[in-house]
């Protein structure tokens, strides 16, 4: 269960100055626990921490990154249950899923071993007579402090994709997480404190957005790295000035299942896609192409499955639909699938909503302009619509304006390749839901769904500048 309050970190410090931020259990929509908030002034501070202790985290060891990082993985194993009950409250996420997050985080720490890793290259320069005496050599330095804000829907394995990382290159950070779901992240500042970590090398302040600004402007930080909506980011974007931004946005994943696939199979792995932790997910499984030879047949599946889903109380081991983050979320997509059904779309499954809670719902017959197919719908709801052709399905998932990652069920590997070629996204996963992600691959998009990759070794990239030292093998010393 959850403590009372929680302090935020300053400097890598707790301070329980106030308790101003209330965190609701998702399930009961009472108050769960309080938790500190920062100020404008709490940033700035947090920003010349990181700023001063950036001069020693740029100078660690790898090897002794590489205990912090594995201290941190060792100490979430030892908290799993602890960590796995706070997730299932603050983020009303059912306890098996909450279980798998929490075991991706522990991963993504492990994985960030790649701080012993981070190399360089040598690089012959006698491409012509000019330079036949110099050679040269590549290495990659931090970047420099980072800020990261990060969303709800996965509040502790997507921290740790920025925090660990961090570690892994030598960057000092602030970090603001989501204010509906700070306490996993606070969880995570008490095991990084107990670490030798340089003072003031983190920082982790509870706020809402409109308290946050400083971490996007600040010349000081030489990193934005933003997971949220794609409204919010790209704004955040045209005021970061600067400094380097990364962006992992929404998505409306397309899935398209070929006339030879397993549709057992594809029904399974489609299904868990769509609704898993209510399809808050911005890769969750929201538009299904089926070739029509077998789209009767794979609709009666999938209507199928979806009537099996048990909703409740995410600490229950039954529930796999919790509720949405917030009552108004829960009424948005309300509002849009009766906007889809006015427009000509039929419910096939679900369709009804119980305060916060939203049944699993499959759309046929949806217009592809239609919110529940041009927006990211982040909810248990997703279309379904028949094709003729590979390369009309591949031109309907195309038809977006989001890219994160794509699924493609089929036997044929040429389809599989033209899918890999022509989808407009940054992950193609065949044979699978495009919900499939494992930690230690390059994951990121394109169009409104952002840019730059995340992944523990792509966001090291991202956290350090190249540099080149290029040496005439005939200078005087």
């Amino acid at each position: 269960m959850l403590n009372d309050a929680y302090p935020l970190f300053l400097a890598n410090e707790p301070l329980a100055h106030n308790a101003d931020l209330i965190v609701t259990n998702k399930y009961t929509l009472e108050p769960a626990a309080r938790v500190a908030r920062a100020d404008a002034e709490m940033i700035d501070h947090a920003v010349a921490a990181a700023t001063k202790a950036f001069e020693l985290t740029r100078k660690m060891p790898s090897h002794q990154r590489q205990a912090i990082l594995n201290h941190a993985a060792g100490r979430i194993e030892q908290r799993h249950d602890e960590l796995s009950q706070a997730l299932a409250i603050e983020a009303g996420k059912p306890l098996r899923d909450a279980r798998v997050e929490v075991t991706r985080l522990s991963e993504t720490f492990r994985i960030a071993e790649e701080a012993v890793r981070i190399t360089g290259e040598y690089l012959p320069l006698d491409v012509n007579p000019r330079a036949g005496d110099y050679e040269a050599v590549t290495r990659r330095f931090p970047l420099g402090p980072c800020g990261f804000i990060t969303p709800f829907n996965f509040p502790m394995n997507l921290v740790a994709h920025k925090a660990a990382p961090a570690i892994a290159a030598g960057c000092s950070w602030v970090l603001k997480p989501a204010s509906a779901t700070p306490i996993g992240a606070l969880m995570l500042g008490e095991i990084l404190a107990e670490t030798d970590l340089p003072k003031g090398a983190f920082s982790i302040l509870p706020c809402t957005g409109d308290e946050a600004g400083q971490i996007v402007t600040d010349e000081r930080l030489k990193l934005l790295s933003f997971t949220g909506s794609a409204e919010v980011g790209w704004n955040l974007k045209t005021l970061a000035g600067k400094k380097r931004v990364c962006l992992e946005l929404g998505g409306n994943a397309g899935c398209i299942v070929d006339r030879d696939a397993d549709l057992a199979f594809a029904a399974d792995r489609i299904t868990l896609g769509a609704f898993y932790q209510s399809g808050q997910s911005c890769i969750s499984v929201q538009r299904v192409y089926a070739h029509r030879e077998i789209y009767e047949d794979l609709k009666a599946l999938l209507v199928e499955r979806a009537a099996m889903l048990k909703t409740g109380d995410p600490l229950s081991e039954e529930t796999f639909l919790g509720p949405l983050i917030t009552v108004n979320d829960a009424e948005r997509i309300e509002a849009w699938v009766a906007e889809a059904v006015a427009a000509g779309a039929r419910i096939l499954s679900g369709g009804k909503r119980d305060g916060a809670f939203y049944e699993a719902t499959w759309l046929e017959n949806a217009d592809r302009e239609q919110k529940v197919n041009r927006c990211e719908v982040f909810a248990p709801v997703a279309t379904l619509a028949p094709f003729d052709s590979f390369r009309d399905a591949v031109a309907a998932v195309n038809d977006s304006d989001f890219g994160l990652q794509a699924g493609v069920f089929t036997k044929h590997i040429d389809h599989a390749m033209y899918a890999f070629n022509e989808l407009e996204v940054g992950g193609v996963v065949v044979n699978d839901m495009p919900s499939f992600r494992v930690d230690s691959m390059p994951y990121g998009g394109v169009k409104n769904s952002g840019f730059g990759r995340e992944g523990v070794r792509w966001s090291i990239e991202e956290m350090t500048e190249l540099k080149l030292l290029v040496m005439n093998k005939l200078g005087k010393l």
